[in-house]
């Protein structure tokens, strides 16, 4: 079916298509900021109605006169010349120039209030320093002596200070169902505080453009009840690796050998601190920062190519033989 106008021939159902893919991306992702789970992001969401409200009266009245203009003062039949000119309306001018002022008042307040509110650390929060690095997350938790990378555990009902700083380059911290993004900057540190209300994973991301790998860098936040949070930090703080089979030994022997200078493993003597720390690696849901499913096929597929899994990963190429990465797979499946 098709209609015509002025020499167009428009296809109904190529139309229909059109708005369904653009329909498509209105529905709430696991990463929207209109599904807020804690008290900054329903701050921020609410400032977001009251400006779109704000927004859309100032639309439908501009929007009004504007059509009545059109037909009121249209070209009528037999009209010739232009019509009677008239200057303009002293008190239209006062105000349509107060009314706007007024409504950046309204936006103003909130807006300055709430700044002050999450600028400032809330007395008594937990501390989550976090570092951005092309292109994965390291999470060092100082009161409890305990690192991990691309995933972060909290408490419910727990206001986190998360301390933001960079290794490289410009980052950007986000999480958008818990609150607003902050910079990661390299030689500065910035604060951001969030609180979850409920439990779950909440998933993040690097908000600025950091390089290759940018759109590879994710992290989970998993927000747990104390008991569940404490248990986790007691894992972390006691880490047991088991190595029994002749293939986990060969594997660990070759860890040693390539990989300890960047990685480290708690309950072990790897030390290395360039790349992630790998600590309970077999706890995570994903690898290369979200990358990847963390199944040992993929782990597989990971170390025999890093750069051709993540566009811009630093992790080299080692050029293992397909027995050196099911030694280490072996190996690094123990960490639990």
């Amino acid at each position: 079916m098709r209609w015509t106008q002025r020499g167009f021939r428009v296809s109904l159902p190529l139309l229909a298509v059109g708005a369904a893919a653009l329909l498509s991306g209105c529905g709430v992702s696991k990463q929207s900021a209109l599904a807020p789970a804690g008290p900054v992001a329903r701050a921020q969401l609410g400032m977001f109605w009251e400006s779109l409200a704000i927004m859309t009266g100032i639309f439908i009245i501009v929007a009004a006169v504007f059509l009545y203009s059109l037909i009121r003062f249209r070209a009528r039949k037999g009209q010739t010349g232009l019509p009677k000119q008239v200057h303009g309306n002293t008190t239209l001018e006062i105000a349509w120039t107060i009314i706007p002022f007024i409504l950046l008042v309204f936006l103003a307040i909130p807006t300055v209030h709430y700044a002050f509110v999450f600028g400032d650390t809330p007395p008594g929060a937990m501390q989550v320093d976090v570092v951005g690095h092309q292109y994965w997350w390291e999470f060092d938790y100082p009161s409890s002596n305990v690192t991990t990378a691309n995933i972060v555990h909290i408490p419910v009902n727990t206001k986190v200070d998360f301390v933001l700083t960079s290794k490289d380059v410009i980052h950007s911290f986000w999480v958008p169902r818990l609150g607003g993004k902050t910079d990661l900057i390299p030689g500065r540190v910035n604060h951001l505080w969030l609180e979850a209300n409920q439990t779950g994973t909440f998933y993040g991301q690097c908000a600025q453009l950091c390089g290759a790998g940018h759109a590879y860098m994710k992290f989970e936040v998993v927000v747990q009840s104390q008991a569940a949070y404490d248990a986790w930090i007691a894992q972390m703080q006691n880490p047991h690796v088991v190595v029994t089979t002749a293939e986990q030994k060969a594997g660990m022997a070759l860890f040693q050998q390539d990989c300890s200078t960047c990685h480290t493993i708690g309950g072990t003597a790897f030390n290395g601190k360039i790349g992630p720390n790998l600590t309970a690696l077999m706890e995570r849901p994903t690898i290369a920062a979200g990358t990847l499913t963390n199944t040992p096929a993929n782990l597989a597929k990971w170390l025999q190519n890093p750069p051709g899994v993540k566009p811009g990963a630093l992790m080299p190429n080692l050029g293992l033989t397909q027995t050196q990465i099911q030694q280490l797979v072996s190996f690094l499946e123990t960490l639990k």
